[in-house]
């Protein structure tokens, strides 16, 4: 039986009636499409909520402590989902692999000091460009260890989005202009912590239900981010308040998106799905931020958006004529 559908959805409560005409809405919605074309789908979706979330991230980091910031984004999304531990229940949430939840909170908690650290001082568009070195390092590893298949287009599409994060970044990091490219480093390496910490949640989901991992996940990251955010605390404005309990519920809607799109498809396929958060990147930035996108922007993102859609094509075709 898969994960997602181990624990059933509990009917007697309002919200889980809600929940379950949602989920089964969009099962119905989606069923006929292939696995990998479902994935790329939970992907995308996914990375369109990640980019409203780092907005919003940044403008708290503007003004709180990045550790501080950090803490609060994630104690909210527990927060968030607290109404549905109570619809299930506490033992729907008891998970089968304790280590394995902890050591994937304390790789996604690294990675965020590194990226929270970075984010106030460099662009959305930037941050998020970035960000596209970590699908490189994902699709490594789950060829060592999950041993799934590199098809050459996976690898083509991987690489040409790569050349388009390289004409975004390039200029930067060579300038160094200001010392921004101490923190456009600093952000890269964050990259193969989130790598890590995202093949660990591929783990989880032969174990685990989406569920669990993001609950457990909110747990862990708030356990270890508590001490250092304590370090600089100071109290937020009511308006951050409601500020943080919109990010919490954009970021578990995003990382519940995420664990959905690789219990759908091999993560390698999902991956390139990633690199259209340039696209929503930019326009955002713009609209917030009056970030205006460079050439070298434009031409980066276009690069990657042509590869996107084509291998989306691909894996649909692929899909359709598999025995």
């Amino acid at each position: 039986m898969p994960p997602e559908e181990a624990k059933p959805i509990p009917h007697g409560s309002r919200l889980g009636r809600w929940q379950h005409h949602v989920h089964t809405s969009v099962q119905r919605r989606t069923l006929h499409l292939p696995g990998a074309t479902r994935g790329l789908i939970w992907a995308a979706v996914a990375g369109l909520l990640f980019t409203f979330l780092n907005v919003l991230m940044r403008l708290l980091a503007m003004r709180i402590d990045p550790f501080q910031t950090q803490f609060l984004r994630y104690v909210f999304g527990l927060l968030v989902l607290l109404p549905l531990v109570w619809a299930h229940g506490l033992a729907a949430y008891r998970p089968q692999q304790i280590g394995g939840q902890f050591g994937r909170g304390a790789l996604h908690t690294v990675a965020l000091c590194l990226w929270f650290l970075a984010l106030p001082h460099i662009s959305l568009a930037d941050t998020t460009a970035i960000s596209f070195t970590t699908p490189l390092f994902i699709m490594l590893g789950a060829y060592v260890f999950f041993k799934e298949p590199m098809r050459w287009d996976r690898w083509l599409a991987t690489l040409l989005g790569f050349i388009g994060v390289l004409i975004v970044v390039g200029p930067k990091l060579a300038g160094d202009s200001g010392g921004n490219g101490v923190y456009h480093l600093t952000m890269l390496a964050s990259a193969p912590l989130f790598a890590a910490s995202f093949l660990v949640t591929k783990a989880l989901t032969r174990y685990e239900n989406t569920g669990t991992i993001l609950v457990w996940q909110a747990i862990t990251v708030s356990l270890f981010s508590l001490p250092l955010a304590l370090i600089n605390w100071q109290p937020p404005t009511a308006m951050e308040w409601l500020i943080f309990l919109v990010c919490g519920a954009l970021g578990s809607a995003s990382h519940y998106c995420l664990t959905r799109s690789l219990l759908s498809a091999d993560i390698s396929a999902t991956q390139s799905a990633k690199f259209l958060e340039l696209v929503w990147a930019a326009i955002l930035g713009w609209l917030v931020f009056s970030d205006v996108p460079a050439l070298n922007t434009i031409a980066g993102g276009l690069l990657i958006s042509v590869a996107t859609v084509w291998v989306a094509r691909r894996e649909s075709r692929q899909q359709a004529t598999s025995p």
